[in-house]
């Protein structure tokens, strides 16, 4: 009896109305300030980068790498050559038609935006998938979700924070002829062929310097964030109207060189550019009318940055052949090439504004899991302290920034990335099934939003993330799995014993 009572209290669940009456405790509530342009500012903070000026020309040129998974190995290469290539395979570009490869994506994505819209207007509290999961599939998934949210938070930042730093150094030595000693410019464990140093200083400062804006206010931080997002949509306006008079319309011929497996392809390369939307959903508890403004938030990020994105590979394909375009700074180099030198450093500028506005969202939403975990007693309690002027949680906040700042100072983190990309499908599964839990179990509860089509949108969720987790490396998977198993020590040590579910039972 005792065997079974502990197993059923593993998925005990935290009834919404306790979740939303938690958040409205004095000491636990945060000020809100938000409205459906800061959200979708903050949704396009996270979601454009500076992978719209990279990995929009590799999608378009097709790369050649490495086999590490059996998706890859016999999937792609049979659908695309009809035969196996063996350790390398050739994964052939969208050419132009990497503007469909960014629409096809969006929709793919779409379902799981309708799935997040549909939890969040009903559950708006913070920690995103985490809190829909603790109010659904019980303690020990919200457990799971939420520490493999904070791997995707951290692992992200940490590459950004790198990749701001080296585009940093970049635009000084360009504008100003600066460089900076190797020693406080890169990390002591850097990538092969890439230069070490023995601290990254300018990674740390970066993400401190977004630390503490984030711990004056969400709406000092969305402020700096909606600013930060204009900058860069202007980058992007003007490389659009500043290059497209050099666009040579024969350079889109032939649109589609591969036909759909290449689309396809190109779509698989830039799938990740969209991870980032799914953020908006931690900004639940401070938004100030929840059930209409997180829907709308989700899905005009995710229209505006198709819109963004189909423009950037329009002009991009226009004024040079795509196929010259595989290489770490394809816009750079084209507009090089074209001696468009002033456009080259907008649109630097407008990539170093991409990086710091996605290091602040991501930032802003790995507190507020940390924050809602430990609210709930799965964390020490220290991580969801309230400041008392500020209404931010500037413990799990400050906390947040040192553990990838100083990890950013010192490693290169790029070959961890897809430890992101992995986290941020898993918790899509999560959120979808969730929602076809949740109108079996209350049907009748009120929805500011609805999916339609259910169960076969979060169905076609599901299936879209599973196959591009079937295509990740199995080196990632195998860390994946080892983080998770860390997480489950951690919950069986101190989670499981101070959850409130449990102190309250």
């Amino acid at each position: 009896m005792n065997r079974l009572h502990r197993t059923s209290s593993l998925f005990r669940t935290k009834s919404i109305d306790a979740l939303i009456a938690t958040s409205e405790e004095p000491e636990n509530r945060l000020r809100k300030t938000l409205g459906p342009w800061s959200l979708t500012a903050l949704g396009i903070g996270a979601v454009i980068g500076s992978g719209i000026f990279t990995l929009t020309g590799t999608a378009a040129a097709g790369k050649v790498e490495k086999i590490e998974s059996i998706f890859h190995a016999t999937v792609l290469d049979l659908a695309m050559n009809g035969t196996h290539a063996g350790s390398m395979m050739g994964r052939p570009g969208a050419g132009p038609a990497i503007t469909l490869s960014f629409i096809l994506v969006a929709i793919a994505c779409l379902f799981a935006g309708l799935c997040y819209a549909e939890l969040a207007s009903m559950i708006p509290i913070a920690g995103s998938a985490y809190t829909y999961a603790y109010a659904i599939l019980g303690e020990i998934v919200a457990w799971i979700i939420g520490w493999d949210l904070i791997l995707e938070y951290a692992v992200s930042n940490m590459s950004v924070a790198v990749g701001f730093s080296a585009y940093l150094q970049d635009l000084g030595d360009n504008l100003f002829g600066i460089h900076l000693p190797a020693s406080i410019a890169y990390p002591m464990f850097a990538a092969s062929g890439q230069p070490s140093g023995v601290f990254n200083i300018p990674a740390l400062l970066i993400t401190l310097a977004v630390t503490f804006i984030l711990v004056r206010g969400v709406k000092e931080s969305a402020d700096a964030n909606t600013t930060m997002v204009a900058i860069k949509i202007a980058a992007i306006v003007i490389f659009c109207a500043g290059a497209a008079r050099s666009i040579n319309v024969e350079n889109w011929k032939p649109f589609a060189p591969h036909g759909f497996p290449g689309i396809l392809t190109g779509a698989s390369i830039v799938f990740f550019t969209y991870i980032g939307f799914d953020s908006i959903s931690t900004a639940a508890e401070e938004c100030k009318n929840p059930q209409r403004d997180l829907p709308f938030g989700i899905i005009a990020t995710l229209i505006a940055c198709t819109l963004l994105y189909g423009a950037v590979a329009l002009v991009l394909t226009g004024i040079v052949k795509f196929d010259t375009l595989n290489n770490d700074a394809p816009v750079a180099n084209a507009l090089k090439l074209l001696g468009y030198n002033k456009l080259r450093v907008v649109v630097t500028f407008g990539a170093l504004m991409g990086m710091i506005s996605s290091l602040l969202v991501y930032q802003y939403g790995q507190a507020r899991v940390w924050f809602a975990m430990s609210r709930d007693g799965l964390l020490p309690k220290m991580f969801s302290r309230v400041h008392s002027v500020f209404k931010t949680p500037h413990v799990s906040t400050w906390i947040a920034g040192f553990v990838v700042g100083i990890p950013a100072g010192i490693w290169d983190i790029d070959t961890f990335a897809e430890l992101s990309n992995i986290g941020t499908l898993f918790a899509f599964v999560v959120v979808s099934a969730g929602v076809i839990v949740l109108r079996k179990k209350q049907p009748e509860r009120p929805r500011g939003f609805r999916v339609p089509f259910v169960p076969l949108v979060p169905i076609l969720s599901i299936a879209c993330c599973a196959l591009l987790m079937a295509g990740l490396p199995l080196l990632t998977w195998l860390r994946f799995f080892a983080w998770l198993v860390i997480g489950l020590v951690l919950y069986a040590i101190f989670g499981r014993k101070h959850s409130v579910m449990e102190t309250h039972a």
